[in-house]
């Protein structure tokens, strides 16, 4: 009788642990199918476009006369790049040196205090970062702007690039400061007590311990960045043209996706259209993070 509630047991057990795994695995497919699900979805709906247009002609033109059939994104797409670049070019300083400041020159109070200011920041809903940006930034611009000879309303690719690069500063900080406070201490140590400086052992050797962190901190704000709709529409200007410098107005492709998708579902070649500019973001984002990961992959094999 022993042995049989024994075997019992067991046979219970081993189930549990054949259920809990089958589950963890279908779980883990799901999350693994999932870009590729959202990529054929895309690739279907945007169909009857790709098919009425070449690629090409989709791609690099600056057409963009819905009414009579043409679509040219290449303002779109120039304008998403203007923007990402450049709230990068604003963001990646700011965020390295902060975390470098906060992890080996502040006191830990600091850190701690840094913490849910941080988590506040990530929090504010977007729209809230758009206001701003129309109350301060484009004032600020605009008379920037003029100063500099390029008269603008301050609606413009800049003003989206420093909202943008605000908005994007408490995701890549927050990544930062773990990835430099795992450094071993034992690194910094050695490297001090043979004479090094303080910022030469950061620079030497924390950094370049942490150079791997660095790419996908910048890699997951980038990816970040390039997606965001609604603050960078509310200041960017929406003017459908390759924009040719910072004081011009944009037109992002988010921005063009959030300006039009529901009035214009009616229109089936509009509505195509729309969904092929979400599959360039799709497609442009993931390029751009396998790239990040051959380089995190390439960096970590020459530490």
């Amino acid at each position: 009788m022993k042995d049989f509630f024994i075997n019992l047991f067991r046979v219970s057990r081993q189930i549990k642990d054949k259920f809990h795994s089958t589950w963890m695995l279908i779980c883990f497919i799901l999350v693994l199918i999932m870009p590729f699900i959202i990529g054929i979805g895309l690739l279907y709906k945007s169909n009857l476009l790709i098919r009425d247009q070449s690629l090409l002609q989709l791609l690099f033109s600056s057409n963009w006369h819905p009414l009579k059939g043409e679509f040219g994104f290449w303002p779109f797409i120039v304008s998403s790049i203007w923007v990402t670049i450049l709230s990068i070019l604003i963001c990646g300083p700011i965020c390295l040196l902060s975390a470098i400041h906060l992890t080996h020159y502040a006191k830990k109070w600091v850190l701690k205090l840094m913490h849910p200011v941080i988590d506040i920041l990530a929090g504010i809903p977007s729209v809230i970062y758009g206001v701003w940006g129309i109350i301060l930034v484009v004032p600020l611009v605009s008379r920037l702007g003029t100063s500099m000879g390029h008269p603008n309303s301050g609606y413009t690719i800049l003003t989206g690039s420093i909202v943008l690069s605000i908005m994007i500063i408490p995701f890549v900080l927050n990544i930062l400061i773990e990835v430099i406070r795992i450094v071993p201490r034992e690194l910094t140590e050695a490297s001090l007590s043979l004479g090094a400086t303080k910022w030469e052992t950061i620079k030497k050797v924390v950094l370049r311990k942490a150079f791997p962190g660095i790419i996908s901190s910048f890699g997951l704000g980038i990816s970040r960045a390039f997606g965001e709709t609604i603050a960078v529409l509310m200041v960017v200007g929406n003017v459908v043209k390759v924009p040719t410098g910072v004081f011009q107005p944009g037109y992002p492709l988010p921005a063009l996706i959030a300006n039009n998708y529901g009035e214009m579902l009616s229109i089936p070649m509009y509505d195509s259209a729309l969904m092929f500019s979400a599959l360039i973001l799709f497609v442009v984002v993931t390029v751009f993070n396998m790239g990040s990961r051959y380089l995190i992959i390439h960096s970590e094999k020459r530490i």
